[in-house]
């Protein structure tokens, strides 16, 4: 196996024999960009996921439009992992924005880096989840699951070398727990063989408004335990005490709560 690898490196090195297989090309060359495709889902997946990209544009050294402002190029050497390129230098998110009530979208798009994300990735319900997780996996998700899954797999060619796929959504509510867990589903059937992480936001009865959270969160924990590689669980209690401790501020708001979560 060894020497049979070592043949096919030195065809492609000599390109004697090019290679375009691109599960081969991930092997052969060390540093292709292997790209994430990221999901953010509901209203509180909405939020983190906004600052998430708020952040790492800033890292890359781009504006809110997605064209490069930096003074170095080491801000761009990574940039294809979470971006992609467009006409103009643009750099466009690879990311699915997703919610089952048009409210959360509405938010992102006018907020400062609306115009940063591609717009048919932007893909809403109308009616809500109303914080039931079976109306997020089986009834009112189930319905809009297959429009997603047409746009992941449009990000997914259009990668070289694709690593696997991040989701970033709450436990607590509906949308983010029972319909992010069939999009894992969905996605674990499709892309077998690709790494899938979630950063999950874990319920806590101080900041908790809604009496099914621990219902909804028990349904999703097992979903994640079976069709994850990595969960990434992020403790709303946890930011809070720091809000109060650390940062001594009175009245944490979701803003504080989300910048910390990113």
């Amino acid at each position: 196996m060894v020497t049979s690898f070592l043949v096919l490196y030195k065809r492609w090195m000599r390109e004697l024999e090019p290679i375009t297989d691109p599960q081969l090309l991930c092997v052969l060359k060390p540093t292709i960009m292997r790209e994430i495709v990221h999901l953010q889902i509901g209203q509180c997946g909405n939020q983190i996921g906004s600052k998430f990209w708020e952040v790492i544009s800033e890292e890359h050294g781009l504006n809110a439009t997605g064209m490069y402002e930096g003074d170095s190029s080491l801000q761009l050497e990574r940039v294809n992992v979470y971006f992609n390129e467009a006409h103009g230098g643009k750099y466009v998110p690879r990311a699915l924005l997703v919610d089952l009530e048009p409210g959360t979208m509405d938010s992102v798009r006018g907020s400062r880096i609306g115009a940063l994300f591609r717009p048919d990735n932007f893909i809403h319900g109308n009616s809500g989840a109303g914080n039931n997780w079976a109306k997020g996996h089986y009834t009112e998700g189930a319905e809009l699951v297959e429009q997603v899954m047409d746009r992941v797999r449009h990000e997914s060619e259009s990668c070289d070398c694709l690593q696997g796929f991040q989701l970033v959504h709450s436990l607590g509510g509906g949308t983010g727990s029972g319909m992010g867990t069939l999009l894992i589903n969905k996605i674990r059937e499709e892309y077998p063989d690709r790494i899938v992480n979630s950063f999950s936001v874990v319920p806590s009865p101080k900041v908790s408004d809604t009496v099914v959270e621990p219902y909804n969160a028990t349904l999703s924990i097992h979903q994640l335990l079976e069709n994850t590689d990595e969960t990434f669980c992020i403790d709303n209690e946890a930011l809070y005490d720091i809000c109060f401790r650390t940062l001594k501020l009175t009245t944490p708001t979701y803003g504080t709560s989300t910048t910390w979560s990113a």
